[in-house]
């Protein structure tokens, strides 16, 4: 009797879980159509089964994954209506631009409304009779505190475009696709369009996945093909930083690209693919110039989408999102997207210098990297990453993207180890990989440290570097570093007079008060940089140069002229006018801070077999 009674009893809460797991995989749909797409339109129908008790509450993102800013994508839905199942219309409060509440309703909820999406990059939408570009936080509203709940999306309208869809979501039906959450759904961005296709097979270690490259532009099948396979040499170098392949959800990951001249460029990373949009006329001809997204935003489907900061894990779509680590998710990104295309024989080391050089600038002679850390540098992202704003800002004198600082911090620790430790960068990202992201476990910044003192098995060296240059705002010694490989770095510009003046334009028909005609001279536009001759004469963003040397400025070319007549040292006087009136003030020109980075070779300088040897293992392929 018992013994029945128990198991009654278990058969009653197997019979509740399963009823249970059946409510929650009730499905939130979503049915897409274009109706109106010459006019950059679409109309989306949210069908929310199983509605909540009390108040729904639908929310439009104010940030997207992979952009660390805010992004007001509720301004471009509008048109927003509520209904019971019956089609009786339901009250839909908008309490905030992003907020939409329906007090009363059904057991099951429709909401419909109208997105206006005009902008082709990696963050917002586009809609024209071409394509549907959809970059999911941009397009579609979400029910707040169901974002653990399964969805699936009807696209309507393709054959009357003649589109396709190319996504990472799962393609579960005729047009339909699904995604088993909300996290998944954002991150999946979705291309609706005539776009080729060319896939191919990459074993990882005795499996196989799939990558696929969608082109929409106005190539020829024939072009898409030739481009794939420089696209495949990329993804093998890569692999071969890290030993292999991360598994993709279904197995495959998709390159969505958008090529167009009228295109915002742009990449962005997503777990299983990567919407990367560039403003040109085709892919031929672009080459060169394309796979360089395509190498930083694919090496993101290792560092940032499972090698993955716990700032950012989960992804919070209500505000900014914001990260210290931004300096090794998207910094040591950066390294290694430009570097790994000189192992693939994409570019040459000649060509690779003048990468170099722009990193060591950045860390060298920007004020922000002067004054600030790169953990710094990586919260300014909020502000930095396309944000919304319209204001000027100081960011010449108080940023220094933490793409370039970061990857000038991976430049100088991949050559400290290679020459320190006889070992590379690649073993440490390996080593990150195993501990980190293959097994999705979320790091701080302690975590990558104590990864380098296993890598190096000398914690006070970790220690040290990260004290020094991620901590603190010390820099390493590029110079001494770059020698190792018979690279040089000297001053780009050496022995010439210098003023430092930039964001400058040319200004016509000024009238005021305090001259009665007009004339013409240039206006500095943007702050003047910290340390420069131009900034210690007193000179920023208002003031108009009338004069240098006795001699009237119409553009930028005369300014520079008189400056090349010029020695280190020599002195100008500038006539100038802003609000306050009419000013005289000295520059002291100065020599150039800017470095430049060549081979031995190019400077005259004899190569040795050590530095020969260090260079080629640093930068010939890995592929076996």
């Amino acid at each position: 009797m018992t013994k029945l009674y128990l198991l009654a009893i278990a058969l009653l809460f197997a019979t509740l879980s399963f009823a249970q797991q059946d409510v929650k995989q009730k499905e939130i749909f979503y049915l897409v159509s274009f109706p109106n797409a010459v006019h950059h339109e679409a109309e989306i129908v949210i069908t929310i089964p199983q509605a909540p008790s009390g108040a729904i509450r639908l929310r439009v993102s104010r940030s997207s994954a992979g952009r660390y800013a805010t992004h007001e994508f509720g301004k471009n839905i509008y048109n927003v209506k509520a209904f019971n199942v019956d089609g009786s219309n339901l009250v839909i409060k908008q309490l905030e631009g992003d907020l939409y509440e329906i007090p009363e309703h059904g057991e099951t909820v429709k909401v419909s409304y109208t997105l206006f999406a005009n902008w082709t990059d990696g963050t917002y939408a586009s809609v024209d009779p071409s394509h549907a570009h959809l970059n999911m936080p941009a397009a579609f509203m979400w029910v707040v505190g169901q974002d653990k709940h399964p969805l699936k999306f009807e696209f309507n309208d393709l054959d009357k475009y003649g589109w396709k869809v190319a996504t990472q979501l799962k393609h579960v039906g005729d047009n339909v696709y699904s995604a088993p959450n909300m996290q998944y759904m954002m991150d999946s961005p979705t291309e609706l369009s005539a776009y080729k296709v060319n896939s191919w097979e990459v074993d990882n270690n005795g499996k196989k996945e799939k990558i696929n490259l969608a082109i929409h532009s106005d190539d020829d099948q024939v072009v898409i093909d030739n481009f794939a396979k420089q696209i495949q040499r990329m993804v093998l170098e890569e692999k071969a930083v890290f030993g292999e392949l991360p598994a993709y959800d279904y197995g495959e990951y998709t390159f969505l690209d958008d090529v167009y001249p009228t295109n915002s460029g742009d990449g962005m990373e997503h777990r299983n693919s990567t919407c990367i949009v560039h403003p040109a006329a085709k892919v031929e001809g672009n080459e060169l110039r394309l796979i360089s997204t395509y190498s930083h935003e694919y090496f993101h489907s290792w560092n940032v989408k499972r090698i993955r900061p716990k700032s950012l894990e989960p992804f919070n779509f209500e505000h900014a999102n914001m990260s210290s680590e931004l300096w090794f998710a998207e910094g040591f990104t950066q390294y290694y997207g430009e570097m790994v295309l000189v192992r693939a024989g994409f570019h040459t080391v000649d060509e690779y210098t003048r990468t170099i050089g722009g990193l060591v600038n950045q860390i060298l002679n920007t004020p922000g990297a002067a004054k600030y850390p790169a953990t710094q540098m990586s919260r300014y992202s909020v502000y930095a990453d396309a944000g919304v704003s319209i204001d000027p800002n100081n960011d010449a004198n108080i940023f220094t993207s933490y793409y370039t600082y970061g990857g000038a911090i991976a430049l100088a620790l991949d050559l400290r180890l290679r020459s320190e430790f006889n070992l590379t960068l690649d073993d440490f990202m390996r080593t990150v990989w195993r501990n980190r992201g293959k097994v999705m476990k979320p790091y701080i910044i302690p975590d990558l440290q104590s990864d380098l003192a296993k890598v190096t098995k000398d914690s006070k060296f970790a220690a040290d570097f990260f004290n020094k240059y991620i901590y603190g705002i010390d820099k390493n010694n590029y110079e001494a570093l770059l020698a190792k490989a018979g690279l040089l770095l000297r001053k780009a510009q050496p022995g010439k007079a210098w003023a430092g003046i930039s964001g400058a334009g040319q200004v016509r028909g000024r009238s005021g008060q305090a001259r009665a005609t007009s004339d013409e001279g240039i206006a500095i536009q943007s702050s003047t940089v910290l340390g420069t001759p131009v900034y210690k004469a007193g000179l920023d963003a208002g003031d108009i140069i009338l004069k240098a040397d006795g001699k009237e400025i119409k553009d930028m070319q005369a300014f520079n002229d008189i400056v090349s007549g010029k020695k280190i040292g020599d002195k100008i006087v500038v006539n100038y006018h802003n609000r306050t009136g009419e000013h005289e003030t000295t520059i002291t020109l100065e020599e150039s801070p800017v470095l430049e980075v060549v081979t031995y070779e190019k400077a005259g300088k004899d190569l040795t077999k050590a530095q020969t040897d260090f260079r080629n293992n640093w930068l010939s392929t890995k592929v076996k």
